[in-house]
């Protein structure tokens, strides 16, 4: 493994060793990861796609996600509306409509492709709603993250040359001044 992907394990492992310490991981919520491969290795996003950084990325967080008992999904790109990429059973479970696509390099994203073929029962569905998330790249996942959103900061901002924005929901604040929380 060269230098590169010596580091980016690394700061995979950092970033999910930092969010397992604030309990960002929660038992039977859904975490959708957005990321461009393009921009974890330095170039401009859908540039420089890499299935082998996308490999690193999914197994990373599916790992992450299998110990906490969580729902992974994941963002595609523009191209096919950045869809999101799901086992079919957490898209039943949440009533949604699987749209005919398969994601690949250059319409989808590395990501999105590795997930649907490694996946057991892939689908792709356009809309989602995940309880928290991680954009990876600048991605842009927050229609599919539930209102509303907050941001989490931990030290591990980058993962390799990418920026990194998490983000987790809570319920909504009503009521106005005389209500408690």
């Amino acid at each position: 493994m060269n230098a590169e992907f010596a580091r980016l394990k690394n700061d995979l492992h950092t970033l999910i060793e930092q969010l397992e310490a604030v309990d960002f991981f929660k038992d039977g919520e859904k975490l959708l990861i957005g990321c461009s491969t393009s921009e974890v290795m330095g170039h401009h996003i859908g540039r420089q796609s890499s299935m082998e950084v996308a490999e690193l990325i999914y197994q990373s967080f599916y790992q992450a996600t299998e110990r906490h008992q969580m729902h992974i999904m994941f963002q595609g790109c523009e191209h096919i509306n950045r869809a999101v990429t799901m086992e079919r059973k957490t898209a039943h479970a949440d009533g949604l409509q699987p749209v005919s696509v398969v994601p690949h390099r250059s319409a989808g994203g590395s990501l999105s492709e590795y997930a649907f073929s490694h996946f057991t029962d892939p689908v792709v569905v356009e809309h989602a709603i995940a309880d928290r998330g991680i954009d990876i790249g600048q991605t842009l996942i927050g229609m599919h993250i539930r209102h509303v959103a907050v941001p989490l900061r931990v030290e591990q901002r980058t993962i390799n040359e990418a920026n990194v924005t998490i983000a987790y929901s809570r319920p909504k604040l009503i009521g106005g001044p005389r209500a408690h929380y």
